[in-house]
């Protein structure tokens, strides 16, 4: 039996190694969703939604019903895009049976296609254990914000060491099942190198133009997130000075009683 315009929808399967390059993005409301779906392969719902609109530091307070929240408001937007959500931090890292019942949860109450989760070698077992079990899964390597009070905001791979240990969780993160991986904020010869090795495809995000698609913050790319800018963005639009602009037309016209729409502000013929 087949569901009305589940033809339409992109899936994991869409993702195959030479098939790029993929266009991602980041959406966490229905408005947006709408917006971007016509023009991106994958729409990704971020834990970067609790920076992005909830005002947090960092994306670990994000829930799991934040994320559920936001992942159904974005399925409810789209109608072409493969829609992945992230697990946030604490919803997986406990054990692989926690992990699919969080991921179980995620899938059949936003009805997306896959899960993302951070982690390498340490997450394999749980990658395979959530893969053998039909939770398609997208892997996170290098700069892991999750774990960014162990290791902070930095590139990561600039040494042998660590470009090694980032090369050995992009191959169990493959050989654990992954349809495809992120490599957020590592040198471009590593993303370069881990894109050419891998059977999957890679997804980078501040890492290389090598890899097989990219990813952005959205409100990144709009400009309407200002709280800082990521060296490796490139903004397309200004809206937070569009929407500042707007905002203090509207007051002015308020504070001079030209309320907007007048025609709606008159009092109807008197009945005679």
């Amino acid at each position: 039996m087949s569901v009305p315009g589940s033809e339409r929808r992109l899936t994991v399967r869409h993702f195959r190694k030479g098939s790029g390059p993929y266009v991602c993005l980041t959406a966490y409301t229905t408005p947006m969703a709408r917006l971007l779906d016509p023009h991106a392969d994958l729409l990704l719902v971020g834990d970067s939604l609790g920076m992005v609109l909830y005002g947090l530091e960092t994306t670990l307070p994000v829930t799991l019903e934040m994320m559920i929240a936001h992942g159904a408001a974005v399925m409810r937007g789209t109608r072409h895009a493969c829609v992945v959500v992230d697990m946030p931090f604490g919803s997986y890292q406990e054990s692989p049976q926690l992990a699919f019942r969080n991921a179980a949860r995620i899938l059949t109450e936003t009805g997306c296609a896959a899960v993302k989760l951070e982690g390498g070698v340490e997450m394999a077992e749980t990658i395979r254990f959530l893969t053998t079990r039909g939770v398609p899964v997208c892997g996170h390597i290098g700069l892991m914000p999750q774990a960014v009070n162990a290791s902070g905001y930095r590139t990561q791979g600039r040494d042998d060491a660590e470009a090694a240990g980032v090369t050995e969780d992009a191959g169990a993160v493959a050989d654990a099942g992954a349809f495809a991986m992120v490599i957020e904020g590592t040198t471009r010869s590593l993303a370069t190198a881990i894109t050419r090795a891998v059977p999957v495809p890679t997804i980078g995000i501040g890492a290389a133009p090598e890899c097989d698609g990219q990813v952005l913050v959205s409100d990144d790319m709009l400009g309407l997130f200002t709280a800082f800018r990521p060296r490796f963005v490139k903004r397309y639009a200004d809206l937070s000075a569009a929407v500042s602009q707007a905002a203090a037309a509207y007051a002015d016209d308020v504070r001079a009683r030209k309320f907007p729409g007048p025609e709606h502000c008159v009092d109807p013929p008197a009945k005679t």
